[in-house]
């Protein structure tokens, strides 16, 4: 007879009495088992977490375009940056010739 692996992960985890008594308590009032009031409690956590990345990501990114581009500017900031760039080149070019 084939051996069934599993397609899940076990993780044995511990809390405080009272947490695991309220844990409990939910997942019976939720008509879960423990093991489903665990994920969904990490994806709610994961959610979060991504959420709150974004929020800090969105903070830091206001900090760095001080003068308001938008996207329509980034074309015309391209060639800016690479005109200067081989502005530069060109000089240093001519003074080592």
């Amino acid at each position: 007879m084939p051996v069934t692996r599993r397609r899940s992960r076990v993780f044995t985890i511990s809390m405080p009495p009272e947490m695991a008594k309220a844990a409990k308590a939910l997942a019976k009032r939720q008509n879960r088992t423990m093991s489903e009031l665990m994920r969904e409690a990490f994806r709610v956590y994961e959610k979060n977490e991504i959420s709150r990345f974004f929020d800090e990501m969105g903070e830091y990114a206001k900090t760095r375009n001080p003068d308001g581009y938008t996207e329509e500017d980034i074309p015309r900031l391209i060639k800016e940056v690479r005109a200067e760039m081989r502005a530069e080149r060109e000089a240093a070019e001519r003074k080592r010739a």
